[in-house]
This record gives C-alpha cells, structure tokens and sequence, in this order.
C-alpha cells in the first residue's frame, strides 16, 4: 500500500458511505490498514501524524467534512528555535516559493511549508509564527503590487499583521492555506479606502 492507494481507497468508502463528518477515528474504524499507513508514512517534522497531508489529497467534497478529534488547547506560549530549523532544513533550498513561486508545484510546496509553520503556531511556539509572518510578508507585497484590489492595503502593515495573525489561528483542514490568507485580505480589503494620490503641480 502507498499514499496513492490510500487516497484512492478513503475516496471510494467516502462515496460509498457519505458521512457527515470524517476525523482520524472514523479512518481507524473503517479503513485501519489505510490508518495503520497513515500512522506510520505520513509523520510532521515535529512529530505526530500530518492529516493536512492527508486531507489536501481528498476530493474537495470530503475535504469539507474533515473535523479533527477535540484536543486540550495549549494555554501557553513558547519559543523553541529547534521545531522551526526542523521546518527550515527540510525546505532548504526552497524558501524563493513564498518570493517567486513559478508554477503550481511551487504554489503547492508554498502550501505545504505555511501550514507546517501554522500548525507549529497553533500549538503556542511564537517563533514559528514570526518565521511564517516574515515569509508571508515577500508574497503579500508581490500580491498588493499584481493585485489592484489589494492595493489598498499598502501603508496598513500593522493591519496586515493582525489579519495574517487571525488566520494563523483560525486555519483548519479545508484547502489552501496560502488561498485562504488571500481570500480574507481581499474580503477584509473591501472596507479600506483606497490610498489617494495628490498632485501639488
């Protein structure tokens, strides 16, 4: 069994038995040599089991119903420099992704490195936060320069910075990471006035 036939396998028992919410419970009942797989091939950096890799694979409709096991939210911050060089000596060499991605590999490895940063995050290590924030920074300035939509947030970094904060927090297990930060300073874009420019001549 590979990643492929796993895919493959919860896709077809997905359409099959159509359940309103799917999690790493609903693998191991239903499909356990797809989870004994799962468990021992598809590991994080840092430790324990990488489901975004898993559920960025299955078609949209399923990826939708994903809904991971309640877990005691951590009440602190930490910094640990050790997790975040883990992240970064795996991508070295691919860190131009969040500057100059050229394709949709590049989009995808740009996915694949942000979310290994957020879920970091999200478990309280403020420094894999600040990384992600300065790398996210190179793409949202090449975005306000391509997009005039998003030019508006030009001069409101500090704004920015909440926002991507947000949605470092917020970010579950449905599609793109980098998608859903464009897709919210596009929405929260729209109550910012456009910079106007003055001519004195």
């Amino acid at each position: 069994m590979d990643f492929s036939s796993v895919v493959e396998t919860l896709n077809k028992l997905l359409a099959q038995t159509q359940p309103d919410v799917i999690n790493s419970s609903w693998i191991r009942t239903r499909a356990p040599r797809c989870y004994r797989f799962i468990q021992q091939n598809l590991r994080r950096e840092f430790g324990g089991i990488d489901w975004d890799r898993l559920t960025s694979a299955l078609e949209w409709k399923y990826q939708r119903r994903w809904r991971p096991l309640r877990t005691r939210k951590n009440r602190f911050q930490y910094e640990d420099r050790t997790e975040v060089e883990t992240i970064l000596r795996k991508y070295h060499g691919k860190m131009y992704v969040f500057i100059a991605p050229s394709g949709k590999h590049d989009r995808r490895t740009r996915d694949v490195i942000g979310i290994s940063f957020v879920r970091l995050a999200q478990q309280g290590n403020l420094l894999a936060q600040q990384e992600l924030l300065g790398f996210l920074k190179f793409t949202i300035d090449n975005w306000i320069e391509r997009y005039s939509f998003l030019a508006r947030w030009q001069g409101h970094e500090d704004e920015i910075q909440n926002q991507l904060e947000a949605c470092i927090r917020r970010y579950r297990y449905t599609g793109s990471f980098m998608s859903y930060v464009f897709r919210t300073l596009e929405c929260a874009g729209r109550g910012i006035r456009p910079t106007r420019i003055v001519s004195f001549h």
